[in-house]
């Protein structure tokens, strides 16, 4: 039988051999921790061709791709015996550790999904570093961070990237929108609260407060563990993140600490009638978009009343 792996790299092997046992007896390098018994799924491949030509996976195999939530044509290299042309992709480098085939989120194979996306930036810090010492602006910057990341987590979102001043988080990614939406609003009062601590307990170091910017929004996304090696991890990608970055754009435009859309406090059952409305064409969007302006992110306690 033939395996063709990426690049066009072509092996002839015996027939009744597994994948994972020609590329090593063709010497092409392959994961495999726990030596080719189905236990991990290190040698896990994407079969690019030739699928339908494979025995239907065994309870065991199957076991362990429910685990890392693979998709239907992601299998394991040591338990495929291809009788005829099999075309594929191994899904991990072959320096992979045992933590590569650790349970993983059903998501994590790519998944169109309903979740929340919440974008901060810090107001001021660039201005802010532009005065301080190297050290002093890692420092500070490294704060803000654990700031943003300790709400984050507390609320039950996952951090999603650091970006310059700014973060990127996810909500909902297990739970649903609606529980996505609330912890995401929890996030943005516990992300304000903790730069206002952080302001007071540093005002002798800083000329001005720092001040944060938030955009929330809730919409379909495509998610998935996303990246190369070690930087896999994961994201989303689609219009519900556009959306939410530029929300938080806005509000400097809107001089408010949090632009929430009406998509995101509809689904948390959130009462924000108390707060300005808009209407607006959002960037690379055709339909218009309702968000409400929240002037002070501790106001969202009270439902906008």
């Amino acid at each position: 039988m033939r395996v063709i792996y990426p690049g066009g790299r072509e092996i002839l092997a015996p027939a009744g051999v597994s994948v994972l046992e020609a590329s090593r007896q063709a010497g092409v390098p392959h994961a495999s921790v726990c030596g080719g018994r189905g236990r991990c799924s290190t040698c896990r491949v994407r079969v690019l061709k030739g699928i339908e030509g494979l025995e239907a996976a065994s309870p065991a195999e199957q076991g362990v791709l429910d685990r890392i939530g693979a998709p239907p044509n992601v299998r394991l290299a040591c338990q495929i015996r291809p009788a005829e042309e099999i075309s594929i992709y191994p899904v991990l480098s072959p320096e992979a550790q045992a933590g590569a085939g650790a349970d993983q989120p059903g998501y994590s194979g790519g998944q169109d999904r309903e979740i929340t996306v919440l974008f901060a930036d810090i107001r001021g810090f660039t201005t802010f570093s532009e005065k301080k010492l190297p050290y002093d602006v890692v420092f500070f910057l490294n704060h803000c961070f654990e700031v943003m990341g300790d709400a984050i987590d507390g609320a039950g979102g996952t951090v999603n990237q650091f970006t310059g001043d700014g973060v990127m988080a996810l909500f909902g990614m297990g739970g649903g929108s609606e529980e996505g939406s609330r912890q995401a609003l929890a996030a943005a009062g516990a992300m304000a609260e903790g730069l206002r601590e952080m302001n007071e307990s540093l005002a002798e170091e800083m000329e001005a407060p720092l001040r944060i910017g938030i955009g929330i929004h809730t919409g379909p996304a495509v998610v998935g563990r996303m990246g190369r090696g070690e930087a896999l991890y994961p994201t989303a990608v689609g219009d519900t993140v556009n959306t939410a970055s530029r929300l938080q754009d806005l509000t400097k435009e809107y001089s408010c600490q949090l632009i929430v859309s009406a998509q995101a406090t509809e689904s948390a059952g959130f009462d924000a009638t108390g707060f300005p409305r808009h209407e607006l064409t959002v960037r690379n969007r055709t339909e218009p978009i309702v968000i409400r302006a929240i002037g002070d992110v501790r106001d969202i306690q009270g439902g906008g009343s």
